[in-house]
């Protein structure tokens, strides 16, 4: 039997509260090189749901594995319809008050990196710079077969000539770009191959059950090395993809500090949690530290469409 990917975390013991007052970022802001580690929840407050915050997408659905996709051409026709309408409303959102945040942090000299797990493109839309995609972004596509990587905007537009007239409308749209449809909905809709050599087509994204590529994660180790504290904003920590890191700066005695709502996997790792939403406590960590995020304009460019 095939096992499934970890995709919810119940502690076994007793966590440290959260906090209400973002104190301890500023003062680990205002010494410099720190190094942030953001999740789905930094995204919610731009249309994007998380997984596994209240109403998260989790309760109503299970994400595609890497094992179904690859093993499945009626999971990949799924997957690919599901996607092309949720690529449509990723395209649509901006970002909000804790992208700009970070972005201003790392324009003011406060950050040494970030790393997102996420796949919306939003922090780069705000203008940060050198994020490093830990799980890849939606704007791209690989083929399997022969390494091809091409712009998912291409494929996009290959897919609306091959399936005119589609266009359901969806329960909900997901973390990582995949519509809530039903089979009726998907119908026949028809999935494209690679124009280079025929093969299947993927996102550019490590689904559920899939590795990060290791080249990836070891630069990620070094940042963490190099960071004199880890801010984790909006991420449960569930998976091991992100709480490694946070694992690693705990042990080499670097403060962890976190921004999420709801306790995470990484707490008892932390110096302290902040149980406030994303874009009014970065937004007033901005403040006292005198950094100016900027106005959200109509101009801002679109996660997947820079």
């Amino acid at each position: 039997m095939r096992m499934r990917p970890t995709l919810s975390w119940t502690p076994s013991g007793e966590l440290p509260p959260g906090i209400t007052d973002p104190e301890p970022v500023v003062e680990a802001l205002d010494a410099g090189g720190v190094l942030v580690l953001s999740g789905a929840g930094i995204s919610t407050e731009s249309g994007i749901p998380d997984y596994r915050g209240e109403g998260g997408s989790l309760s109503r659905h299970t994400p595609m594995t890497y094992q179904d996709f690859t093993a499945s051409p009626e999971a990949r026709r799924r997957y690919w319809a599901r996607s092309h309408l949720g690529w449509r409303t990723f395209g649509r959102a901006r970002p909000n008050a804790g992208h700009r945040a970070v972005a201003a942090f790392g324009r003011h000299g406060l950050l040494s990196g970030v790393i997102t797990q996420n796949v919306d493109g939003l922090h780069q839309a705000a203008g940060s710079e050198d994020v490093v995609e830990l799980h890849g972004s939606l704007d791209r596509v690989v083929c399997l077969s022969c390494g091809d990587v091409s712009a998912r905007r291409v494929l996009a537009a290959r897919l609306e000539e091959a399936n005119p007239g589609f266009d359901p409308v969806a329960a909900g749209i997901n973390p990582d770009g995949d519509a809530d449809l039903t089979d009726d909905q998907v119908g026949d809709f028809r999935v494209l191959p690679c124009t280079v050599c025929g093969g299947v087509l993927k996102p550019d994204v490590v689904f559920f059950g899939e590795s990060v590529p290791v080249p990836r994660v070891e630069h990620c180790r070094a940042l963490v090395h190099e960071a004199a504290a880890l801010l984790v904003l909006g991420s449960s920590l569930t998976v091991m993809s992100g709480l490694r890191f946070v694992r690693q700066a705990a042990k080499a005695g670097k403060p962890v500090l976190v921004v999420n709502l709801d306790p995470t996997r990484g707490d008892v790792h932390a110096r302290a949690r902040v149980a406030l939403p994303l874009g009014p406590a970065l937004t007033t960590v901005a403040d006292r530290l005198g950094v100016a995020l900027g106005e959200a304009t109509p101009a801002d460019g679109a996660g997947l469409s820079r």
